[in-house]
């Protein structure tokens, strides 16, 4: 999710589920530490629960950059070792650690005697042409056994040779059966399901068996999907709906334009949040074509709500 879920992107969700556990864009270890913080990490108090995802394979550099990340009030620091782009198999992190089950072990360690709040790790069940089975319980074992008791599993392997990012998405076949395997075999620990989960039926199932689901892209593409969360998986509340959600985030909006930020890094999150209504297509097009310009303010929302409100009349 790296580029899509910025603080302004938590911040419009959190409008639609009070329930969810937000995660960051992954930042990684030396950016935290010798970046600009507050542009990297920062983030509102309405955010929580709220999860940081780092970058990294050096244990003494993550424990630093955990450390940072609870002194900002992060609920949680998690070990990204399921990306696949260039960039982290240029820097030997994200999906390269499926291979590293040492070296992570050894970072969970090294940020657990630094911090007090959970040190989790999302992963992929391989990479390549590792086994997947005997590579995703050999690397959870040896990752728990310095303990880490929370995984979210991206239930595909990722090829770092052959496939870009977005086929890695894709084209590598789920496996749930395997992920359920290893619940079956670790019911010690806490064991969370993403890759090609798309609506809160398919969640409720996968509930039956998993601790917990993970949504990425579809939550994005249809934000409005997580008005539901809190109602339909937790049995909280009413539905929120896309309007109310809207009135919700215009105070932060509002706010955030006068410290100078532009309308676009907002909206352009909330392009989705319409999909399969009447008025989706003139909502994202003026949202796409008046939000970049200079000086775009609230009644560029205003008139694109236009083409939603009178349909829903």
């Amino acid at each position: 999710m790296m580029d899509w879920t910025d603080r302004h992107c938590r911040s419009f969700h959190r409008c639609l589920s009070r329930r969810a556990l937000l995660w960051t864009e992954m930042v990684t270890a030396d950016a935290v530490i010798h970046g600009d913080r507050e542009r990297l990490i920062g983030f509102s108090e309405s955010e929580h629960p709220l999860v940081l995802q780092l970058g990294g394979n050096e244990p003494s550099k993550m424990a630093e950059a955990a450390s940072i990340a609870e002194a900002f009030g992060y609920d949680e620091v998690n070990i990204n070792c399921g990306c696949p782009s260039d960039r982290v198999q240029s820097g030997a992190f994200g999906a390269c650690l499926m291979a590293q089950p040492d070296m992570v072990a050894e970072c969970v360690s090294a940020m657990h005697a630094r911090v007090s709040i959970p040190v989790t790790v999302k992963c992929r069940i391989a990479i390549d042409d590792l086994p997947a089975e005997e590579t995703l319980f050999g690397f959870v074992e040896k990752v728990s056994a310095a303990g880490c008791d929370v995984f979210t599993v991206h239930a595909r392997k990722a090829w770092l040779k052959g496939l870009s990012p977005k086929e890695n998405r894709e084209v590598p076949p789920l496996d749930y059966g395997l992920v359920s395997k290893l619940k079956a075999a670790r019911p010690d620990l806490t064991i969370l399901l993403n890759g090609g989960i798309t609506t809160l039926e398919a969640c409720q199932q996968h509930l039956e068996e998993f601790d917990g689901v993970m949504l990425g892209r579809a939550a994005y593409q249809t934000p409005a999907i997580l008005g539901e969360v809190d109602a339909t998986l937790y049995a909280d509340g009413e539905p929120v709906s896309p309007f109310d959600a809207i009135e919700t985030y215009r105070p932060y909006m509002a706010a955030r334009l006068q410290e100078g930020v532009g309308l676009h890094a907002m909206t352009r999150h909330m392009l989705g949040l319409f999909n399969g209504r009447a008025g989706a297509r003139l909502w994202r097009r003026t949202l796409s074509e008046l939000a970049p310009r200079a000086g775009a303010g609230l009644d560029v929302l205003d008139k694109a709500l236009e083409a939603v409100s009178l349909q829903r009349a």
